[in-house]
């Protein structure tokens, strides 16, 4: 199914479920509930989930097969973001010449970092690529102003030429949109105390994430995603066999750098506004712990990690002392001061707090990440279902014993 092994494509056929689902998935609770504040459902949100989910699988491709850590990553979504947006400003709104020339585009500057770059490899690679991509925030930052914007970035103005638009009508002003659908457009579905939205910028990436999800088991399955393993496993011996590995590393720096780009361009497709801190070095070390976090190596694991960091940045941030004494409203107050007390440095602005718990006890206890967590919970299950098993077959020869005695 889809040229994929029946694992692979049952993978695939559960991503595209979990995407085209999230509307649902993510709000689970009624909109007027007391745990309303966990649901994650609104178009925001979710195109976070997908578009940093693509980020996430492209960084994987280099780390996960390769070994080689990036720490300036950030520098290809950001570059990205910059080209889908002059797109935008040149040519037309239509989210299609934008996602294309981020892709392009992130590629390009890739193949230029990466070519420097791989002619170290540990440390020194990290270190290499952390210092392009802060040289790149300050060139966007400050230099180079006339481009980029500078520290108030970019948007669509009422006087950008947009050759192949047509003239915009008095009041109306220019909206990112996919041959005349806005990026912005929702319905929404009311069941009860539930509401579901349905946005169309979020369809529109959720159908990039699973193809980009789709290519890069491609990737991994293929005989190039053989060699990058065996980079990875030794690159030293298969130096030592006469073969060059630094073609390959290259090529998947630069197909990891496309990643990035993609999802800068689909970033300016959902919004408009674009700023250098795209580029700083605290969205590549974000990206670092989404794959962590998620499995390193594995194929669905950055989509989760993505999916995990994005929702305790939007939904555990917002969490503050009021909601938390509703919570416990029901306790003495003594009580309910004390635990407010006690969980408020975690919540809010302290976000970042629990991410490092979390972050240190996956490292500590499932090094292998959420997926490595998944694992061992179907295999505990597994085990119970074969126990549970047997003590009824044990029951069953013990029911039978007697009959056969008499």
């Amino acid at each position: 199914m889809f040229g994929l092994e029946k694992r692979d494509a049952t993978l695939l056929l559960v991503v595209i479920a979990l995407t085209m689902l999230a509307p649902f998935l993510l709000n689970p609770f009624p909109v007027d509930g007391s745990l309303a504040q966990f649901n994650a459902g609104y178009p925001d949100l979710m195109q976070r989930f997908v578009i940093f989910g693509i980020f996430a699988i492209g960084f994987n491709i280099l780390f996960g097969l390769t070994g080689y850590l990036s720490f300036g990553h950030a520098a290809f979504l950001g570059v990205g973001s910059y080209a889908g947006i002059w797109m935008m400003k040149l040519l037309t709104m239509n989210v299609i010449p934008a996602i294309i020339m981020a892709t392009i585009v992130g590629g390009l500057f890739a193949a230029l970092v990466g070519f420097i770059s791989l002619r170290r490899s540990g440390i020194y690679f990290s270190i290499l690529t952390l210092a392009f991509a802060q040289m790149s925030y300050a060139l966007a930052y400050s230099v180079l102003t006339p481009i980029t914007g500078g520290e108030t970035g970019l948007q669509p103005q009422l006087s950008d030429p947009r050759l192949l638009d047509g003239a915009l009508g008095a009041g109306e002003r220019p909206q990112a949109n996919l041959f005349g659908l806005d990026m912005g457009s929702s319905s929404q579905l009311v069941m009860g105390d539930w509401v579901f939205t349905f946005n169309a910028g979020y369809y529109i990436a959720a159908v990039m994430m699973i193809l980009a999800f789709y290519v890069s088991i491609r990737i991994f399955r293929s005989p190039f995603g053989l060699m990058l393993a065996a980079i990875k496993t030794n690159q030293n011996r298969l130096n030592y066999t006469g073969v060059n590995t630094r073609p390959y590393t290259l090529a998947a720096f630069i197909v990891s750098g496309m990643y990035a780009g993609l999802a800068g361009g689909l970033m300016v497709a959902m919004d408009t506004q674009v700023g250098p801190e795209r580029m700083f070095w605290t969205a590549s070390g974000e990206v670092v712990l989404m794959a962590i976090l998620g499995g390193v190596g594995t194929l669905i694991g950055p989509v989760l990690g993505a999916g995990l960091i994005k929702y305790m940045e939007n939904i555990v941030s917002k969490i503050n002392s009021n909601i938390l004494h509703e919570w416990f409203a029901f306790l003495p107050d003594g009580l309910e001061d004390a635990l407010v007390t006690i969980l408020y440095p975690f919540i809010g602005k302290g976000w970042h707090l629990t991410l490092g718990l979390v972050f240190m006890l996956v490292v500590i206890f499932l090094p292998g990440g959420l997926v490595e967590g998944g694992r061992r919970i179907g295999i505990l299950l597994g085990r119970r279902g074969k126990k549970s098993d047997m003590e009824k077959l044990g029951s069953n020869v013990q029911g039978g014993q007697p009959d056969a005695a008499e």
